[in-house]
């Protein structure tokens, strides 16, 4: 029934869905008339051409998705073979550079093993976790704190570097590294994947309230476009845009603040052979890449 749901959600039309789904018509207003009864809501607001979600249904889209994509994992592992080692990893992170090592594994254990497929979510640590506890992710990548009580973890020796992206032609792109005072009157574009603002707050020695932002981004790809076109200087990570012939720079913070790394999954997580034999590959790489 859920997928039925998801289907006019999709379409926005109980026709159009009917025939995505093979149905008549009068079979899946049944369908759905019976859920909405069920749960003792109304989903959607069916206008003379389109089907429109009401709060209730936006929720019940969100949470149906998120049921079948685990229906259908917990499916692919269960008829998975006893020999073959073949499946899907899954793995949620923000932007950051310390994902080449995770490529790096992913890359090896598929020399191995092509059977096994990588998926990769990108959102922030709320995002991220979210997810974990929801049993849709195998793995989380983590920058700055994490809770150590609710997760396994494993730190990881790659270390992010805050500093500013600027363009070429600023006053600050003379020097090879920003102090705090530099920025206290210049417009900030912030992240909002930052997950220890207040570290990035004590390090420019002012309140939210005191300093001149004048934007704030999820992705660090947008935060570029927006410097280049002389919005302001972006707070990011070391590695993430490649200023290589273009006419922006990247300048680290002075002091150095550098953000920690984890790996980390639910503690009471049952991992399927892919995943185990994806660990072991990471910790191998990672002993040798410390060497």
């Amino acid at each position: 029934m859920l997928q039925y749901f998801l289907a006019v959600a999709k379409e926005q039309n109980i026709s159009v869905a009917a025939q995505s789904m093979h149905l008549t018509q009068p079979t899946l207003s049944r369908q759905l008339k019976e859920l909405e009864e069920e749960l003792g809501k109304q989903l959607m607001v069916r206008g003379s051409r389109k089907i429109t979600l009401t709060e209730e249904g936006v929720l019940l889209r969100k949470r149906a998705q998120e049921i079948l994509d685990l229906v259908g994992r917990t499916k692919n592992e269960l008829t998975c073979s006893d020999e073959a080692v073949s499946g899907d990893i899954y793995i949620g992170t923000g932007e950051t550079d310390g994902m080449r090592q995770i490529a790096a594994a992913a890359y090896k254990l598929q020399q191995s093993w092509p059977g096994i497929r990588f998926h990769i979510a990108s959102g922030d640590a709320a995002d991220v976790c979210e997810r974990l506890d929801k049993g849709l992710l195998d793995f989380g990548v983590l920058l700055g704190d994490i809770d150590k009580t609710k997760y396994q973890y494993m730190e990881l020796p790659m270390k992010d570097v805050w500093g500013v992206l600027m363009k070429s032609t600023s006053p600050l792109a003379e020097k090879k590294a920003v102090l705090a005072q530099d920025l206290w009157d210049k417009p900030l574009i912030l992240s909002r994947q930052i997950d220890n603002k207040s570290a990035l707050y004590r390090w420019l020695k002012k309140e939210p309230a005191e300093l001149y932002t004048v934007a704030t981004y999820n992705l660090i790809y947008n935060a570029s476009l927006m410097v280049a076109e002389g919005m302001g200087y972006a707070f990011a990570l070391d590695k993430l845009v490649n200023t290589t012939g273009s006419d922006l720079c990247f300048r680290p913070l002075e002091p150095r603040l550098e953000l920690g790394m984890y790996l980390v999954w639910k503690k009471s997580q049952v991992f399927s052979r892919e995943a185990k034999l994806f660990l072991e590959c990471l910790q191998n790489n990672l002993a040798v890449w410390a060497k």
